[in-house]
């Protein structure tokens, strides 16, 4: 089970390496955040693996770890605020009241 573990752990870092250098952009999340988030899935995820199949397959065991971690460390990721790919509407304020006329109020 050391080396297995070491294995997720090179597995978790690989993972955070290819977050955060294939896609800089969309990790807004500090460089830290993102290396414990895929190192803690793939130990877990892992860890998890090797205990359901009975330490028998460690191959598999390490698939599923490389699963973990990139599906976990990818619920950190923000598209949406990558440079470039905003939509136009969120880089202005609406302004309330700015199209239509003021509203007058009927007298008591």
């Amino acid at each position: 089970m050391l080396v297995e573990s070491i294995v997720f752990a090179l597995v978790g870092l690989a993972a955070a390496a290819a977050a955060l250098f294939g896609l800089p952009s969309y990790f807004r999340a500090s460089r830290p955040m993102v290396t414990g988030t895929a190192l803690a899935a793939a130990l877990l995820g892992g860890a998890v693996a090797h205990f359901c199949l009975a330490g028998r397959y460690p191959v598999i065991a390490v698939a599923c770890s490389a699963l973990a971690a990139g599906v976990i460390t990818s619920l950190l990721a923000r598209p949406d605020l990558a440079a470039g790919r905003a939509p136009a509407h969120r880089h202005h304020p609406h302004r309330a009241g700015a199209h239509r006329a003021p509203r007058r109020h009927r007298p008591a």
